[in-house]
């Protein structure tokens, strides 16, 4: 049974019942253990209540301040359960191993610790700070996301009780004022209660802050949080792939959940539905007044709603189209039919393959005071000056065939959709093209040749995809070497062929790796790159079109008239030593 320190210290007649009132007032406000209350609230020394727990239990006390502990005996004891325990190991004797401990009593953190080494434990007490001091000293505090390995990243434990004391020091080590996050959008509407009861506790308010800070000043692009049966996980996705970084109790699923559905103003009561909301926040970065928008998606899953946000930030959208990746002849392709005034140009690719950040590039480029671009966005992921963006609503009828449909009554110029899902919107787009309107769209393809195909599969003539079609962009994402810890990858020429160098190349090439560094964060890498396959509608490919041929003799007839593939596009990357061969194999096939 834990130790009662109040009814102890009330017994012992070190305090009085008014100051033990005060000091549970005190923890109801502002959290943490009562024993360190009572020190802060300077009711008691610390190692009164130290001394005490020794003669009540006959168990020594320990001053940690003063006693210097062997790292091979810190290993013991992993630091989430170090954490976890309020524990320090100090000492091995044989088959004994010391563990000093805030609460004695507490058999469970002595049973797992038994378990975990396989040695005997004895208990020593130590006060609350002098632990607490002793793990961030051996243990190196709690970060919000300790290195991360090659493909992993570290778990940080949060239980309840500790929640605040972690959001707290995490928030002090954010590169970001994160105590200047300022929730834009009018919360009023909320009902009293609601925020009361779900959003109100303070250690659950700043730990959703850390979650949104960290994800920003990691560079993630989303953030997974995610309920299972005897976990609850924050995952975020960096450079395209998902590390692990929190592990909240799951006390605490339904608290984060509701704060999270309180600042995208989403109905808390609803938890049987897909939700989709928004969030805008002002933060300080360096000085500077910041906005990012986070799309918010709830999904209600088996145990609980998963939650995923998408951040937004407009300081990172790349207008550049020279800065996309695009290699030389690749990109004045690109350029040459955008120019155009008719006819439809499509970006291919899986979801996070930077498709709309092509689009908006595109769109930027031709965007002039003399053109009346159009767009019809599911969602609108950023806002573009002088372009007219709609944002879809299937719910209500307002759907890509629809929007297209009141375009064409607004004389438009440009008109870009979102995506081509079905037969309905993909003819209206096709028949656009051919009335004097350039049409850019993207599809869900796996290369540029299989995009005819798809379109004919949605039913549209082979006579009509000839016609309308101008140009189709496959693209890709692939991690950047990281500049500060790139080094020699070497790997034999044999390897090189085998995933499409020239055996001259394979012999001359230079292959790099990231090693892992504290900028890339032990990964190896930072940032990411396009791989594009463009391929050019050019008369001979038409006729092909017109005659139903297959995407295997579109991609041959392409690639002869000079297309680069994507392999292509990655074996280039990896000769300017912008990425790694693992990279390219694990996007692209030959």
């Amino acid at each position: 049974m834990p130790v009662r320190i109040g009814e102890l210290l009330l017994k012992e007649k070190r305090i009085t019942a008014e100051q033990l009132q005060d000091a549970l007032t005190f923890q109801r406000q502002n959290g943490g253990k009562l024993g360190a209350n009572l020190v802060k609230l300077g009711y008691i020394q610390d190692d009164e209540i130290t001394a005490l727990l020794s003669k009540q239990y006959g168990v020594p006390s320990i001053a940690l301040g003063q006693f210097e502990i062997d790292m091979a005996v810190i290993k013991l004891v992993p630091a989430e359960t170090a954490r976890k325990y309020q524990i320090v190991p100090l000492s091995r004797s044989g088959a004994t191993l010391t563990i000093a401990m805030t609460d004695p009593t507490n058999v469970f953190a002595m049973d797992d610790v038994k378990f975990m080494t396989g040695y005997n434990v004895e208990p020593v007490v130590a006060s609350e700070i002098g632990v607490a001091e002793a793990i961030e000293k051996y243990y190196g505090g709690a970060p919000v996301a300790s290195t991360m390995g090659r493909g992993a990243a570290a778990i940080v434990q949060v239980t309840t009780e500790s929640a605040l004391d972690f959001a707290t020091k995490a928030l002090d080590e954010m590169p970001v004022e994160v105590g200047e996050v300022e929730v834009m959008d009018d919360l009023e509407e909320i009902s009293a209660e609601a925020l009361a009861r779900q959003g109100e506790e303070a250690p659950v308010i700043k730990l959703v802050n850390v979650i949104l800070m960290s994800a920003i000043s990691k560079g993630a692009s989303d953030i997974h949080i995610e309920p299972y049966e005897k976990e609850y996980r924050v995952r975020y996705r960096i450079d395209g792939i998902l590390y692990n970084m929190m592990a909240p109790s799951l006390k605490m699923r339904d608290a984060i959940t509701s704060r999270v559905k309180i600042l995208a103003k989403l109905d808390i009561a609803e938890k049987r539905l897909p939700q989709d909301g928004r969030i805008k926040i002002r933060f300080n970065d360096k000085g500077v007044s910041k906005d990012i928008d986070f799309r918010v998606s709830c999904l209600p899953t088996l145990f609980g709603e998963k939650i995923v946000m998408r951040l937004l930030d407009k300081g990172k959208l790349m207008l550049d189209m020279t800065k996309l990746g695009f290699e030389a002849e690749s990109l004045k392709k690109l350029e040459t039919q955008i120019q155009k005034p008719w006819g439809m140009v499509l970006v291919t690719g899986p979801t996070g393959s930077g498709k709309t950040n092509t689009l908006y590039s595109s769109i930027s480029r031709i965007n002039t005071s003399e053109t009346n671009i159009m767009t019809a966005e599911d969602p609108v992921e950023f806002n573009l000056p002088g372009v007219n963006q709609v944002q879809v609503r299937e719910s209500i009828g307002l759907n890509f065939a629809a929007a297209l449909r009141s375009f064409l009554r607004q004389d438009p110029n440009i008109i870009l959709v979102g995506e081509i899902r079905d037969f309905e919107t993909a003819e209206i787009a096709v028949k656009a093209a051919l009335t004097g309107h350039l049409v850019l769209s993207t599809l869900h393809t796996n290369d540029a040749p299989s995009t005819v195909n798809r379109l004919m599969n949605m039913g549209i003539e082979p006579f009509l995809v000839a016609s309308s079609l101008n140009l189709v962009c496959a693209q890709r994402l692939v991690r950047r070497v990281c500049a500060s810890c790139k080094e020699h990858d070497d790997l034999p020429a044999a390897a090189l062929e085998h995933i499409g160098f020239s055996p001259e190349d394979a012999r001359s090439v230079k292959v790099y790796r990231g090693k892992g560094c504290d900028k890339c964060n032990g990964t190896g890498y930072k940032g990411r790159v396009g791989l594009y396959e463009v391929m050019d509608i050019t008369d001979e490919l038409r006729e092909l079109v017109l005659v139903g041929a297959s995407a295997l003799e579109l991609r041959r007839k392409a690639v002869e008239e000079g297309m680069i593939t994507l392999r292509g596009s990655g074996l280039r990357k990896i000769r300017e030593g912008v990425t790694s061969v693992e990279e390219v194999l694990r996007e692209t096939v030959k």
